[in-house]
């Protein structure tokens, strides 16, 4: 069975916080089908009085909007269904509290199993058939309905860019914005991106340390992240040790041994959290002691403590970064009404609680505010209009502010923020769990440089 690595981008801010996720594309071989959709109904329609149905999945007392998952794939059904579970939370508080000038929110949901098939099996079901009037808080492996989607002029908003379908077609809002053309043409400017390199500036500064490990399986995404890393690192003035492992049959032991040798004090990687933890259990055993071993928002969860249990050194540095708050820090106003819903609609969810659960409730409250800003008057074209509008959205606080507005090329530095947190297996409000480490991500902010890539 073939194994592939699909690399994971954040968006211009945060490009330097991607992720690798492991895809078992022989799994899909004549696999043309999805898995049944599911809906979530939304309460019956409560007109108001002059609201007119004046778009596709709009009528005067109901508006239909679409979520696209990747729920089964190979991946597992937690990997990638943090955004979807934290959308519907959010739909379903804003029902609860009378929807959106007297319309409640059908989602109709749809499962593309990971495959471009089944990935184009969904949106066009739930454009031609299910007529949603928008897409919310989409997390998908393989975004082969992105053509179709903007052809439409549906808009996408909040979603997950987990390729570079955000940065190249017009009517794809990603969760972290961008500043690139969005022609539908070519991605970002005539192919290339940008990264730039908040992320290793912070530890370098924060940590004092200089001496940096990269770990990469020997398959192309992998070994083309690492690469990136690389990059950002020695762009900061690190020294970096790069080591690739088999993906089969990785050799975490001779891994660990190389840091050892080498002074290793903070390790990046491009790979699973499978590889993750077995590196970390490598190191563990070796006796390798780091100041930081940094992950990504995709693994800013609370199964870290049971995901890391044979490697609790290693979890004793765990670091994470993203462009949004941090789900613990229950003091925010809006991180506490994600908090609330969640307990609502998801209880069962407490222990699998994730920082893409939260990037979901953003997603939604995005399209949500931008569906307001057109008040009884419904329309894509005006939901567009917010979308595009010179002035950075921030969720209500959630994310670092971000928009849409077409830059040129980057050319020079530019200033970038993150938030920042580290695993505490007794953190202050009690049990385990993410402590943020920066007083606020908004002002924990650098000037870096911006470093081309073709993704």
């Amino acid at each position: 069975m073939q194994q592939q690595l699909i690399p994971v981008r954040t968006g211009r801010v945060a490009a330097a916080l991607a992720a690798t996720l492991l895809v078992l594309s022989g799994s899909l071989a004549g696999c043309g089908t999805r898995l049944p959709e599911s809906d979530f109904a939304a309460p019956g329609p409560t007109a108001a009085a002059g609201n007119p149905a004046g778009d596709t999945g709009v009528t005067p007392g109901q508006i239909k909007i679409g979520i696209v998952t990747s729920l089964t794939s190979p991946l597992g059904t937690e990997v990638l269904s943090g955004p979807r579970y934290g959308a519907l939370a959010f739909f379903q508080a804003l029902n609860a509290a009378g929807g959106l000038h007297g319309r409640t929110v059908q989602v109709v949901t749809c499962d593309d199993s990971g495959s471009g098939l089944g990935n184009q099996s969904c949106v066009h079901k739930l454009i031609d058939q299910d007529q949603v009037f928008a897409f919310a808080a989409g997390s998908v492996l393989d975004y082969a309905g992105a053509p179709y989607v903007s052809g439409k002029a549906v808009p996408d908003v909040g979603s997950q860019p987990l390729g570079t379908e955000y940065d190249r077609y017009p009517h794809l809002y990603g969760i972290y914005g961008s500043n690139a053309p969005r022609d539908g043409r070519s991605v970002g400017w005539d192919g290339t991106l940008f990264l730039s390199t908040e992320v290793y500036r912070f530890f370098k500064q924060r940590l004092g340390v200089r001496r940096a490990a990269v770990v990469a399986y020997n398959q192309a995404e992998s070994l083309s992240y690492a690469h990136q890393i690389e990059q950002g690192l020695a762009a900061e003035g690190y020294h970096v040790l790069t080591k690739t492992v088999d993906l089969a049959l990785p050799a975490f032991a001779a891994v660990a041994t190389a840091m050892a040798s080498d002074g290793t004090q903070i390790v990046f990687d491009a790979m699973d959290t499978r590889g993750n933890t077995g590196l970390c259990q490598a190191l563990d055993a070796a006796g390798v002691r780091l100041a930081a071993k940094v992950t990504n928002v995709q693994n800013w969860t609370r199964t870290v403590g049971r995901d890391y249990a044979a490697a609790p050194g290693c979890r004793g540095v765990l670091w994470a970064t993203s462009s949004s708050r941090n789900y613990a820090d229950t003091g925010l106003p809006a991180v506490q009404q994600f908090r609330s819903a969640m307990d609502r609609y998801y209880p069962e969810r407490e222990p699998l609680l994730s920082a893409w659960e939260l990037e979901g409730w953003a997603g939604a409250q995005w399209l949500t505010d931008a569906m307001d800003s057109c008040g009884a008057a419904l329309t894509r074209a005006c939901v567009e209009r917010f979308m595009n509008r010179a002035q950075p959205y921030d969720a209500h606080g959630l994310l670092i502010p971000a928009d849409f507005t077409p830059e040129p090329r980057p050319s020079g530095p530019t200033r970038a923020c993150l938030n920042v947190a580290r695993w505490q297996d007794a953190a202050p409000a009690g049990g385990p769990g993410w402590v943020t480490q920066v007083p606020d991500m908004d002002t924990n902010c650098f000037d870096v440089p911006q470093l081309p890539y073709h993704p």
